[in-house]
């Protein structure tokens, strides 16, 4: 099959350290920005995916990122505290 053959796949295995903040910035963004509603762990793993994507030798690579959780608990927390 022509699509196996010219698919590469690569699974990272570093560890990214993200801050509270960065996740919970990351969580507003997603849902401000781009309508997906969100919890703290998805913007951990966007922010992550981001500091990844900018590194050098991943200039032009498709980064994939999996969102493992929904914002629909976070509703009443911090993350969805925003400024008027």
């Amino acid at each position: 099959e022509p699509y196996r053959r010219q698919r590469q796949m690569c699974i990272e295995t570093e560890v990214v350290r993200i801050t509270d903040g960065e996740a919970l910035h990351m969580g507003r963004e997603l849902v401000a920005c781009d309508g997906v509603l969100a919890g703290i762990s998805s913007g951990a793993a966007v922010s992550a995916a981001v500091h990844l994507a900018c590194r050098e030798e991943n200039k032009g690579k498709l980064i994939v990122v999996l969102l493992p959780d929904t914002g629909e608990r976070y509703l009443s927390t911090e993350l969805f505290a925003f400024s008027e």
